[in-house]
């Protein structure tokens, strides 16, 4: 199995439910287990900034699934909770990105990875921290690449949220 890092983002309808249901339809992917889950952070906009705040966090699953299956399985996963990419950077109901793959670099039409702005955003970098603050990405650990670019525009969620998994890591 690899072990591969999705990050999920919500801004639109239930953003609760819409991370609930995502994260339940990546624990049905074939030959797939969610090891670790991060907490959930409420995060102000990046890019397009005219939009109300995400709910974001971060998982770690072990897969079968090549690169491109997990792509195509996190897009199916779009399109069942309606994605819509009307703006770059917009509002969306669901975001699923594969950030990294088992050491796999990745640069085409279809696929990047790994993510090429994981290194520059914090409602990314600082779920991630919660599973590996070692983990490394372009030269520095998660860790580092957060002082670099500080914590501004990501709290930790203050509601409740439990998601229906048992994870490898029983720490989540």
């Amino acid at each position: 199995m690899s072990s591969a890092y999705l990050g999920l983002g919500t801004n639109m309808g239930d953003k609760i439910a819409n991370l609930k249901k995502a994260v339940e339809l990546i624990k049905n992917f074939d030959n797939t287990k969610i090891v670790k889950i991060s907490k959930v952070y409420e995060t102000e906009p990046w890019g397009y900034i005219n939009q109300e705040n995400f709910l974001n966090l971060c998982l770690k699953i072990d897969t079968d699934l090549s690169p491109y299956q997990l792509l195509a399985e996190c897009q199916r996963v779009e399109n069942e909770l309606k994605r819509k990419r009307l703006i770059k950077w917009g509002p969306r109901t669901i975001d699923v990105d594969i950030l990294l793959y088992d050491g796999v670099i990745c640069n085409d039409e279809k696929l990047i990875i790994p993510h090429p702005r994981i290194h520059e955003r914090a409602f990314v970098l600082i779920p991630l921290r919660d599973i590996n603050e070692r983990l490394i990405i372009k030269g520095k650990n998660v860790k580092e690449w957060i002082e670099i670019v500080g914590e501004e525009g990501v709290k930790e969620y203050s509601g409740k949220i439990e998601f229906n998994i048992d994870t490898i890591d029983p720490s989540c």
